[in-house]
């Protein structure tokens, strides 16, 4: 009888070790099925769509290329000496960079950008910034003075542009 008690016990185990495995395989089919839908049958190139490219390792690597802006926070204040058309001129600035990383060199060195730049609309004529002309001009002369901070001082160089968010003149 204790051989009987034995042997019916070993069947309880192999039967809930057999459910055990018939589960776990299921779960498995489960998921591989799961998986291969999501990752084959949502893919734009099976549905006859266009695929999106990959970016190359170096465009990678190089930071997050794009257009950006930087605004220097304090507008620029400057005051011209008399006999000028215009007391005052106040201007804000924004620098366009083509890679979002190289903002942290910009405000690395904004002392020395706010320097230079305070320089060159010292020297501005005030009768001259009244034009569309005049503006454009001061425009070119900021960004030459930026070009060459941001080249002698940075690595790499990925100024753009530069705009003037506001510009008054009293």
């Amino acid at each position: 009888m204790a051989e009987v008690d034995f042997e019916s016990g070993e069947e309880k185990k192999s039967s809930k070790k057999l459910i055990i495995i018939i589960m776990a395989v299921l779960i498995l089919i489960g998921g591989g099925g799961a998986g291969y839908y999501f990752f084959f049958m949502n893919d734009p190139a099976a549905e006859g769509e266009e695929a999106v490219e990959e970016p190359e390792e170096e465009e990678a690597d190089a930071g997050n290329s794009g257009v950006f802006y930087f605004d220097l926070d304090k507008p620029f204040i400057v005051q011209f000496p008399k006999g000028n058309e215009a007391k005052l001129l106040q201007v804000s600035i924004s620098i366009q960079v083509n890679d979002e990383l190289f903002i942290e060199e910009l405000k690395k060195h904004e002392p020395m950008i706010r320097n230079n730049f305070l320089m060159v609309m010292a020297d501005a004529n005030a009768g001259e910034l009244k034009t569309v002309e005049g503006k454009e001009n001061l425009k070119a002369e900021l960004l030459e003075a930026l070009n060459k901070i941001m080249d002698k001082m940075s690595k790499k160089n990925h100024v753009e542009d530069l705009f003037f968010t506001a510009l008054v003149m009293q």
